[in-house]
């Protein structure tokens, strides 16, 4: 009898766990992701376009008391520049020598004055999408400024491209612009993939 009983025990169990019931409604789908941002075009890693320009001349504009010259972005490469880009300019100030023997290009992010004994004198942009214009601006007559200030410069021009948002990239990469080795570290750029270009 006891064994009888525990068979039927047994057949109970395996009854009731066997049995399966009807399927449950189903559940609420998951909330969509926002999408990520493009990327650009090109290179992996490269995020802007840096190139640089030797030997440029400014001319003096005596109505103004300003020396200026333009350099257009289409006439030197193929990037395309968009309202909104941030172009930071360089220009060349020496060749630093170090202890073991070794040399490095040594650039000051402009603005930036120059303090001369007749005054002060600062290299100025502005930009469009198209070309930047850089002014020689000074407080005093600036028609004999020293040739070594206004001929066969040599400029080194980063564009960044704004993100969608219509952030600047430098903002986005928290990067010290001042140092233009510090930039090119933040985009991946290396001196191979500087363009250059010569004036004269």
């Amino acid at each position: 009898m006891k064994k009888a009983a525990l068979v039927f025990g047994t057949l109970i169990t395996l009854f009731f766990i066997s049995c399966e019931g009807p399927q449950g409604p189903p559940g609420f789908d998951g909330r969509d992701g926002l999408n990520g941002l493009d990327g650009l075009d090109g290179e992996p890693g490269i995020l802007a376009q840096v190139f640089e320009v030797d030997g440029v001349d400014f001319a003096y504009n005596p109505g103004a008391n300003i020396h200026e010259t333009i350099i257009t972005f289409g006439e030197h490469t193929d990037f395309e520049t968009l309202v909104g880009d941030a172009v930071l300019v360089y220009i060349f100030d020496q060749v630093v020598e170090f202890e073991d023997g070794s040399t490095e290009d040594s650039w000051i992010l402009i603005p930036q004055n120059f303090f001369l004994n007749e005054g002060i004198i600062q290299y100025v942009p502005s930009h469009t999408s198209a070309d930047v214009n850089i002014f020689i601006e000074g407080e005093f007559d600036l028609s004999g400024l020293d040739t070594d200030f206004t001929q066969n410069q040599l400029f080194r021009i980063v564009i960044l491209p704004r993100d969608t948002s219509g952030s600047a990239k430098s903002e986005s990469l928290k990067m010290d612009t001042s140092n233009i080795d510090s930039v090119m570290r933040s985009l991946g750029i290396g001196e191979e993939d500087v363009k250059k270009i010569q004036m004269n």
